[in-house]
């Protein structure tokens, strides 16, 4: 695997993937937290990708997986103490998205009737 160019490219490449920050974010606020739970709280993913990104997430040691072995089966996330460290580190752009909320929002729609109007 190639080096990183700069601190931002390693940093991007383990957050790569729609759902990852957000799986990060709804563990820093209620991990431990069942597969459901955490299912529920991301909305739209895939039980596919989902369980593709928390695999990601564990190899790349920010997400630990607790399996109790038990029956039915439990299991529950949690996020590693680099895990924490990195969803720290994403705070600063959960309250520049607060912030802007509504202007992203307006920009979004615009965007949207943009590729109405050429398809």
């Amino acid at each position: 695997m190639p080096g990183f160019t700069c601190g931002l490219d390693a940093t991007l490449r383990v957050v790569a993937g729609k759902w990852k920050p957000l799986i990060l974010y709804f563990l820093a606020q209620d991990g431990p937290i069942r597969y459901g739970e955490l299912r529920r709280a991301v909305r739209d993913v895939s039980d596919k990708v989902l369980i593709q990104q928390l695999r990601e997430l564990e190899a790349d040691g920010l997400v630990k997986r607790t399996d109790y072995k038990e029956v039915p089966p439990r299991v529950d996330y949690s996020l590693t103490t680099l895990g924490h460290s990195l969803a720290q580190a994403l705070v600063p752009l959960c309250a520049w998205g607060t912030e802007h909320m509504a202007e992203v929002s307006r920009v979004f729609a615009e965007r949207e009737g943009w590729n109405r109007k050429e398809g």
